[in-house]
């Protein structure tokens, strides 16, 4: 029977409670809760995009069981599969029976009538060469010819027989018997004998290059050796890698070999925390964080952060913020791309300025705002406390990073390991939850710079207060829940209520325990420098803020009353001295805008001025009797006045009048042609000058310009309205605009051909490189592709593919 059948034929055996759990699994790829039938239920299933929602949430020896029976090609049975596990003993059994149980309550493997086990068919592709074994012999042995099979059974001292399928039959009778390979490699040459060891340990390689397009016809000695009696073997023209048979590989691992299977998660070193101890420090960081992430969305609302013309903030506006609102690069990062993409902060020109939304933010008290902002953080598809890319290029942030669903997996994977140690117990150090966090998602993403197994994902959760003495803090266990209500309750029994009052200290501080209302916050920046934030926060007096807040509009009366309002006790007096003396100072010299000074030594005539109508479009202003000043630059202002009537004179800098005689224009000198010199003897002139031609007959050339065919421009898309090539070309030229149509074509032509191609990228922290991209995958505004530069998966933003060349 085909999957889909067996699928079928098992979700028909399923009880009410075993068909609601596999329902109850798969509400995130949209299944009804009553699905009208089992065949509308086996194709929902058997959708790709199932398979990539639920395959990242796996832990390590679910991903490893599926890899194995991937791995066989064909049904087993239980045992079989047990076998191949290497999970024989009672004790591996039965985790092996928990294994299949989960991967079944996913519907990803589910057995037959006779016991057999199936997988979904996408589960299956989503490993090439899984167990890191390539196909089989019968397969490779297609494009070999006869005579290479005469030279293969030679050089294995079995006699060829006649017809090209007698001997393809010889060989994979030869290759059958793993004894018969493993004798034969061991006397082989040691060169040979290691690189066939080699190659046997790890994952055939995907993609081997060709310069030229010219087949590797002149092999290395130790290759040769192996390729000439069929350990490996190239295709039929020579292109390529070669690849070793699966027979080949199962013999030179052994009998006593097995697939990697590991039930159990490792064991980290453990000691007793009491679960008041772990509140207590969740609470104590959650509070900072709060008091934090205000302060640094008030310092941007008081003055927005500058962008970088390739987008997001730069370091310089970083340490700025993280220095108004004493906080460190971490927490600044983390708080703006939270605020960034719950819509508290967005892009304004150039300039990220909070929104609407922040308003109402600010307005809610200090545990709905931190549980606004814990859910976001949460549900990020990237890391972002991440200040460096695999460059070690500094990185902007809130520059819109491409979505990382292996980051976002770090983030659960944490929280779930967390979530399976006993109650009152914790890791001796954070950090030793990394490996923990491998087993429970093997497909999680570490940071480019982890010292430690997601040492990254590991220090967010500690300032957010979600892991706390290395264990799982309440606001952890609320996430995981997903209920956002019961994540608010949980934020308000560990985050203190917001505070209206302030200690104010003869010393001119103001200390304010817990986390400050949004008023008294802004009113204390206004009127005082911060000097720390977090658990507590304080304030400082001095000569310059008040005098900022009287420049602000501020009433010294007003201040005082303020003060005297949120202070827990009476206004010290050295604060009541500094206010006054700030207010006595405050004015006495004023500065005023002003385009240019008139001035005069008649009074009655700079009146005159002042009050002329005809002038009122200079801004005239009178500050003594001698005196004007004008809005309007010199020279408007000079033009103004004479045509009224007067005359007025421009002065110099330097006081003196300003000669306005203006030099006559005169033309460039164009040098006169030089005459031609002569060789010695001969007469003949080196060099000619052009004779002038005779003059053109307007009418002729007027008729030769109607007469003359039109020409039709060049396909352009990008301005003529021609149509693209393919539906790929429209898209991607949509998305990468520093492309010319002919890099669009070329690299659209690999993305639907499958064909590798080389790219000059710009990264976002503005570094430039040139990568070979292979395996390339479409979904717009981004390109997912296989990096030879990093060996690794990476997702490239197509705005920032700024050149196109052939691999």
């Amino acid at each position: 029977m085909t999957s889909r059948s067996t699928l079928r034929a098992w979700l028909g055996g399923l009880d009410a409670p075993q068909l609601a759990r596999v329902l109850g699994i798969r509400k995130d790829a949209a299944v009804p809760p009553e699905p009208r039938s089992v065949e509308e239920l086996s194709e929902r299933l058997l959708r790709p995009g199932s398979v990539a929602l639920v395959l990242p949430q796996l832990p390590l020896p679910c991903l490893q069981t599926a890899e194995a029976l991937a791995a066989s090609g064909t049904p087993m049975s239980r045992g079989a599969l047990a076998r191949a596990l290497g999970a024989t003993a009672s004790t591996a059994t039965r985790e092996l029976d928990g294994v299949l149980e989960t991967l079944a309550d996913h519907a990803l493997v589910w057995p037959d009538s006779d016991g057999r086990l199936h997988m979904a068919e996408p589960l299956r592709q989503a490993w090439e060469t899984p167990l890191g074994l390539d196909a089989p012999l019968e397969e490779l042995l297609e494009g070999v010819t006869s005579e290479e099979l005469r030279g293969m059974l030679a050089a294995l001292g079995i006699k060829p027989p006649g017809t090209r399928q007698q001997r393809t039959a010889a060989v994979l009778e030869h290759h059958g018997d793993p004894q018969r390979v493993a004798s034969v490699i061991a006397k082989a040459p040691s060169a040979a004998r290691q690189l066939l060891e080699r190659r046997a340990k790890s994952a055939p390689r995907e993609t081997e290059f060709i310069m030229f397009g010219t087949p590797e016809t002149a092999s290395r000695p130790d290759q040769r050796w192996a390729l000439d009696r069929g350990f490996l073997v190239r295709n039929r023209h020579g292109y390529g890698p070669a690849r070793m048979p699966v027979e080949v590989t199962l013999a030179l691992r052994g009998p006593d070999w097995h697939a990697p299977f590991a039930p159990v998660p490792p064991a980290p070193e453990l000691v007793s925390v009491p679960a008041v101890e772990v509140d207590r420090e969740a609470a104590a960081a959650a509070t900072a964080f709060a008091a934090h992430a205000a302060s640094l969305l008030s310092v941007c609302s008081a003055a927005p952060p500058a962008r970088l013309k390739s987008g997001g903030i730069g370091a310089r506006e970083l340490a700025r913020i993280g220095k108004a609102a004493q906080a460190d690069d971490a927490v600044v990062r983390i708080t703006l791309e939270i605020a960034y993409s719950a819509g508290v902060l967005a892009a304004d020109g150039d300039r990220v300025a909070p929104t609407a939304a922040y308003d109402t933010w600010a307005a809610q008290e200090p545990a709905a705002r931190f549980a606004e902002l814990l859910h976001t953080w949460w549900n990020l598809q990237f890391t972002p406390s991440q200040a460096r890319d695999e460059d070690n290029k500094a990185l902007p942030a809130v520059a819109g990073a491409p979505p990382c669903g292996g980051c976002l997996q770090a983030r659960r994977g944490l929280l779930a390991a967390a979530a399976t140690l006993a109650e009152g117990q914790g890791v001796k150090a954070a950090t030793d939850l990394g490996p923990l966090v491998a087993w429970h998602r093997p497909l999680a993403h570490p940071s480019f710079h982890d010292e430690t197994p997601f040492a990254a994902a590991v220090r967010e959760a500690e300032l957010m207060g979600v892991i706390a003495r290395g264990a799982l803090s309440r606001l952890g266990a609320a996430l995981q829940t997903g209920d956002t209500e019961e994540l608010t309750a949980a934020c308000r029994l560990l985050l203190p209520e917001a505070t209206d009052t302030a200690r104010l200290g003869g010393d001119l501080t103001a200390v304010v325990t817990g986390t400050p209302s949004a008023r008294l916050a802004e009113f204390l920046d206004a009127t005082a420098h911060r000097e720390i934030s977090g658990a507590a926060s304080v304030w400082r007096f001095s000569a310059d803020s008040i005098r900022r807040a009287l420049d602000a509009g501020h009433a010294p009366d007003e201040i005082s009353v303020e003060l005297t309002a949120i202070a827990d006790g009476a206004l010290p007096q050295p604060l009541s001295y500094l206010i006054a003396d700030a207010a006595r100072r405050h004015g006495h010299v004023r500065v005023a805008p002003a385009a240019c000074v008139i001035h005069a030594d008649e009074p009655t005539l700079l009146a005159e001025l002042a009050a002329h109508r005809g002038l009122s479009a200079l801004g005239l202003r009178q500050l003594a009797p001698t005196v004007l000043v004008s809005d309007s630059p010199p020279d408007k202002t000079l033009a103004a006045l004479r045509d009224q009537g007067y005359a007025p004179v421009a002065e110099a800098p330097d006081g003196t009048v300003r000669i306005e005689k203006v030099p006559p224009r005169r033309a460039a000198a164009v040098p006169a042609p030089r005459k031609a010199a002569t060789k010695a003897g001969t007469g003949r002139s080196t060099y000619r000058a052009a004779e002038p031609s005779a003059a053109a007959d307007s009418y002729a050339v007027l008729a030769r310009l109607l007469t003359a065919p039109p020409t039709a421009p060049d396909p352009d898309p990008f301005g003529t309205g021609v149509p693209f090539g393919t539906d790929t070309e429209e898209i991607v030229a949509g998305y990468a605009k520093q492309l010319t149509y002919t890099d669009v074509r070329q690299l659209c032509h690999a993305i639907d051909t499958g064909m590798a191609i080389t790219v000059e990228y710009v990264a976002a922290s503005g570094s430039r490189t040139v990568r070979t991209l292979s395996r390339l995958a479409l979904d717009p505004p981004y390109l997912e592709a296989w990096c030879h530069l990093r060996d690794a998966e990476r997702v490239f933003t197509l705005s920032r593919v700024h050149g196109v060349m052939p691999a």
